[in-house]
């Protein structure tokens, strides 16, 4: 599937939020990009349910018509459709590689997935797109274990934080998906209900 590939500092900075994490020039210049950046906006109720379902959208790296169906999946099932629809974004191959910790961002994260880097319960998939389930097992392929990039990765690991619901074994490149996130495990700044707000219409 097609993915945004620009620069995601202009992002970062259009939004108001690092959608990268640790982004220095974000940092440098926390404002909207262009020769009118530092100028006032007028914010209107469109515009901030808008902006918090773009901020979701670029940092899981996910299209507009794939994030609706996600939506309309999260709206069917049972809970709250806010939770349910960033449960199903953080089950994503690609963001519990992330998450836990064996890939600096998520576009490497999705790079490896697409190369083939990762097993889940023993299969290779190369869908950043595919959803982990409780209590599967996701492993680094053996013959990709020494490459440079996962090798820098392991020895970073202990800078990032795993959250609770998966645990790492980051010498072996296994991920143990002890269950599905709770809203509140989810470290992430958006309010979902303004993405629920902004599709209910």
């Amino acid at each position: 599937m097609a993915r945004y590939t620009g620069p995601m500092t202009k992002k970062s900075r259009r939004l108001g939020v690092d959608l990268v994490g640790g982004d220095s020039s974000f940092e440098k210049r926390p404002y909207p990009p262009g020769a009118h950046g530092k100028g006032r906006i007028k914010e209107s109720e469109y515009l901030l349910q808008m902006r918090e379902k773009q901020k979701a959208r670029f940092s899981y790296g996910v299209l507009e018509k794939q994030f609706r169906l996600y939506y309309e999946e999260a709206n069917r099932v049972q809970g709250k459709t806010g939770d349910n629809l960033l449960q199903i974004l953080e089950s994503r191959l690609d963001n519990v590689v992330y998450r836990a910790g064996l890939a600096r961002t998520r576009r490497q994260a999705r790079q490896f997935v697409v190369h083939g880097h990762f097993l889940v319960n023993g299969r290779k998939v190369d869908i950043p797109s595919y959803r982990v389930s409780e209590h599967d097992i996701v492993d680094l392929a053996p013959k990709v274990l020494e490459q440079t990039p996962h090798v820098i990765n392991r020895e970073t690991h202990g800078e990032r934080e795993v959250p609770a619901w998966l645990q790492v074994l980051p010498e072996r490149g296994r991920v143990f998906v002890h269950s599905l996130p709770s809203r509140a495990q989810i470290a992430i700044d958006v309010q979902e209900q303004l993405i629920v707000e902004l599709y209910s219409k």
